[in-house]
């Protein structure tokens, strides 16, 4: 006979699935790019920008704008950054000053310094474009100064140079040698030449022989041996 129980079915229930949690993409610290002020620093660190200049006049060595672009050049390069350097004429009050302009462009970010000089009413051995060169060159280097933090306070063209050349005590000449004034030259009485000229024309000498023998007698002893010779004299 057929079972009529009705058969058991087997019930599977599936689990549901467990979330997968996903890790956002982490992004390492060195690969995020530096800022600019980031950049800049690093440069101002690194960067060494020696005196390459010197002065034989004054004998002090010097750092000059262009020594600080060479130095700068492959840092700016390493960093990929751009440096833009000019110049200006502004007028203040009665004098003209030059105003120069350095900046960092890095994408749209920049970042700029200004520097001052003033031009000189007159400078021996100068004429006026070259004073107004000089200038430019200053200003340029106190803006490139102001941004790469460089010190200059103690190079020739400051004041602080100037106050430590005042100060340094200045050294005292040497004190002259000595020297012994030379003894005055001897000269005959009038009554020794009286005797030797009498005695001169006593002898019978020429004028010529009496002028050779007065120039001869340069001292006392020289005196003495002639008027023993004019006496042994025949």
């Amino acid at each position: 006979m057929a079972d009529d129980k009705p058969s058991a079915t087997a019930e599977t229930t599936e689990e549901p699935k467990g979330k997968v949690a996903t890790k956002k993409p982490t992004t390492k610290k060195s690969e995020v790019a530096d800022t600019i002020q980031e950049k800049l620093v690093k440069i101002q660190s690194e960067l060494k920008a020696p005196k390459g200049q010197y002065n034989s006049f004054g004998k002090y060595k010097y750092r000059s704008c262009e020594d600080i672009l060479e130095a700068v050049k492959p840092l700016l390069k390493e960093k990929d950054l751009l440096l833009v350097v000019s110049d200006g004429m502004v007028q203040m009050e009665s004098r003209f000053y030059v105003k120069a302009t350095a900046v960092i462009l890095h994408g749209e970010e920049t970042i700029t310094v200004t520097g001052f000089a003033r031009e000189a009413e007159n400078k021996k051995g100068m004429d006026e474009s070259q004073i107004t060169g000089a200038a430019s060159s200053y200003a340029r280097k106190y803006a490139l100064n102001g941004l790469f933090l460089i010190d200059d306070t103690k190079d020739a063209d400051t004041n602080e140079h100037k106050n430590q050349v005042d100060k340094t005590p200045a050294k005292k000449a040497a004190a002259p040698k000595k020297t012994e004034a030379p003894a005055p030259a001897w000269k005959p009485t009038t009554e020794q030449v009286t005797v030797l000229r009498d005695l001169m024309k006593e002898k019978g000498l020429t004028e010529d022989q009496k002028v050779n023998t007065e120039k001869f007698i340069t001292d006392k002893a020289t005196y003495d041996k002639m008027i023993s010779k004019l006496n042994l004299k025949k």
